[in-house]
């Protein structure tokens, strides 16, 4: 029988936070339902106090779990009873990273969302040249690119070249290995001449030819020969430009988009410097 548990996500600001923490914390449960809702914006005891007799009306005694991110100590506290189960996301860590650096934190409530409101046109740039570069639309631009994903039909470019923009920050660029790129043995200069930016996303023939069967069943372009052809191809192509490859079987978008910024020596913290068409044509 699955058992299931309240939660709550207290903050003094969006509660954005505390319910990512929370998520990432419970997804290792997979035994217990969680009914879950977020209580933002509680900025004095008295919010505090209304907001726990609403849980405590809410959860009947049932001794909920509350995740909280409440940066004022008297107001935090409120939510540390014995009727429910508290877990301060902050507290502890806080205070080890004050010892540890010598310095006071901040304390102030939704800090971390000015400092993502002041890189949100970076992310909105990266998602708009990504949207842009989608499956091999505008070849030319591929100089400004961060990182450029290289793959037969169904490797999984595109999602992960969002993901990449979206979660990173960075440009992604995709283009597609079609037949006219395998038959003739040779990838576009604009992808040759970034090559050191450039993914090969592989997989076995029979992972591909399983996630095409879903939407072309019995197709050619489906069928496991073409499959292995294709995937076989494409390798020879990587080789030859020596461009990194990447085996995206049985991984998720996050696990596949990390390990491609890896494997090109990119950092969502230290991005490359952005070359111009005419210093790439000269290395």
């Amino acid at each position: 029988m699955t058992k299931s548990k309240d939660v709550y996500y207290v903050s003094g600001s969006t509660a954005i936070l505390a319910e990512d923490m929370g998520k990432a914390l419970l997804a290792q449960f997979k035994g217990t339902r969680f009914r879950e809702e977020k209580i933002p914006f509680i900025h004095t005891p008295d919010g505090a106090r209304k907001a726990l007799a609403h849980i405590l009306q809410q959860s009947e005694d049932s001794l909920p779990l509350v995740f909280c991110t409440i940066m004022d100590q008297e107001t935090r506290d409120v939510f540390d009873c014995p009727q429910v189960l508290f877990f301060d996301i902050f507290l502890n860590t806080l205070e080890l990273l004050e010892k540890a650096l010598g310095a006071k934190a901040l304390r102030e409530p939704g800090y971390s969302r000015h400092f993502t409101i002041s890189r949100m046109d970076k992310r909105v740039d990266a998602i708009h040249f990504s949207l842009e570069h989608d499956d091999g639309i505008r070849t030319a631009e591929y100089d400004q690119a961060d990182i450029i994903l290289v793959g037969v039909s169904r490797s999984g470019k595109t999602p992960v070249s969002i993901y990449i923009a979206t979660h990173m920050e960075l440009k992604a660029a995709n283009f597609p290995l079609t037949a006219d790129h395998l038959d003739q043995h040779e990838l576009p200069k604009d992808i040759v001449r970034n090559r050191q930016r450039v993914v090969g996303l592989t997989s076995s023939p029979m992972y591909l030819h399983a996630i095409r069967e879903k939407r072309y069943a019995g197709s050619t372009y489906a069928s496991l020969a073409n499959c292995t052809r294709e995937l076989q191809r494409a390798r020879q192509l990587f080789q030859r430009h020596n461009i990194k490859v990447l085996n995206v079987e049985d991984r998720s978008i996050e696990e596949i988009a990390v390990q491609a910024i890896q494997a090109i020596g990119l950092s969502k913290k230290r991005r490359p410097r952005q070359r111009t068409a005419a210093a790439t044509r000269s290395s």
